[in-house]
């Protein structure tokens, strides 16, 4: 008599591995070898600070929003213990649990498309958004700072594009290894957490390497400039990393802020070279400011227009507010009307998102002209707990 597969899985108890993944339970099965020394290509995972955010900027990019499937603080405790023993492996470039060559019975532990690939600098990058305290009821822990951000005028947000109870964002220089890394915590997520939205990035827009050439964004202008350096310790621990204001748990941390920008790139276009750079500030070839020859030049705001992009962002126009940009360019086919649906994925790190992000994003959304060609369309802030030491899981201190 044939017997069915799934019979055979049942009977043989292997149906629940998903759910024991789930519970917590170490992932490596007995007898597996020890983990493997991390590839050369490996951005270490464990440190003071999360990897992804100060971390040299990769070439690739997939950012992913999840949402609990129920309000259970052991569930997600056993989940982001199997997510931080997975991302130490794979971001050395190793597979998950027993890898993807296990038992012939049992659905492998890694999905295997990883298999033969470097680390490509594999970062990933955990956060808590507002829903995740009130599902859990974990009110009297969340930052203040930690707050849904304010409707911005022109804001036409998709609410499957935003928000989430947690997010991951996977960096590498290989999209196929950004790729296998959020498609195996998911897998690790089943029956605790479910993938509520997610984005493909490539090109990234901003560079935290100063002596690198700045990348462009879609509209072909230099993006991000001046950005904070990946080394910059002092500006980072002043503007980027969480201090003495936060909670315990959040210290060394820092604020995600994504916006999913469409950019209309037709309207775009077909407008003047002129116009272009009177909306940006720069010049395009060089990225020069107004006033200046050399893209680095200082800006001199009083030779800016009075509504350029450069001059409304600047810190001397805005108190000094600074924020770290890690964003990625982005295109997901057509809008059915023969325009792309392409644009700009911006994220942006910061100590305080009400005098980081929100302050910056007011003042643009006044008055820049750039918004006649770009639409916020999704949107979501979210708390980065610090760095992991060894034996420890993303948001310890928080949950227990």
């Amino acid at each position: 008599m044939a017997v069915s597969r799934r019979s055979l899985l049942a009977g043989a108890g292997l149906v629940a591995g998903a759910g024991v993944a789930a519970a917590g339970i170490s992932l490596v099965r007995p007898g597996s070898p020890e983990p493997a020394q991390a590839a050369p290509s490996a951005v270490p995972f464990h440190g003071p600070h999360q990897a992804g955010i100060a971390t040299p900027v990769q070439d690739r990019l997939h950012f992913a929003a999840f949402d609990l499937l129920e309000p259970s603080l052991p569930k997600a405790v056993a989940l982001l213990k199997a997510w931080t023993e997975a991302a130490v492996r794979m971001t050395a470039g190793q597979e998950v649990g027993g890898g993807a060559l296990g038992s012939p019975l049992a659905p492998p532990d890694d999905t295997g498309e990883a298999l033969g690939l470097p680390a490509s600098r594999l970062t990933l990058t955990v956060g808590f958004g507002p829903s995740f305290f009130d599902r859990l009821k974990l009110g009297d822990r969340r930052p203040g700072a930690l707050r849904r951000l304010p409707h911005f005028p022109a804001d036409k947000l998709d609410p499957a594009r935003s928000d989430g109870d947690l997010c991951v964002q996977a960096c590498a220089d290989d999209p196929q290894v950004a790729v296998h890394a959020v498609r195996n915590l998911a897998r690790l997520a089943f029956g605790t957490a479910s993938v509520r939205w997610s984005q493909l990035g490539f090109g990234k827009t901003s560079s935290t390497t100063p002596e690198a050439q700045t990348p462009r964004n879609l509209m072909g202008f230099k993006d991000g400039t001046n950005n904070i350096a990946f080394n910059d310790t002092a500006t980072l621990d002043k503007h980027v990393w969480v201090g003495d204001e936060g909670p315990q748990w959040l210290r060394g941390g820092s604020y995600l802020v994504a916006r999913r920008i469409r950019m209309h790139v037709e309207t775009w276009d077909r407008t003047s070279l002129k116009e272009q750079e009177d909306i940006f500030g720069r010049t395009k070839g060089e990225g020069a400011p107004y006033g200046g020859r050399r893209e680095h030049d200082e800006v001199d705001l009083a030779r800016q227009p009075a509504d350029s992009h450069v001059r409304l962002s600047n810190p001397g126009s805005l108190g000094g507010v600074r924020i770290l940009r890690r964003g990625y360019s982005f295109t997901d086919g057509t809008d059915g009307l023969g325009r792309l649906d392409a644009g700009l994925f911006f994220i942006a790190y910061q100590r305080n998102p009400q005098s980081g992000f929100i302050p910056i994003q007011r003042a643009l959304a006044r008055q820049d002209p750039l918004n006649e060609y770009i639409q916020h369309i999704g949107s979501g802030i979210w708390a980065c707990p610090p760095g992991v030491a060894p034996g420890q899981f993303w948001g310890q201190a928080l949950l227990t």
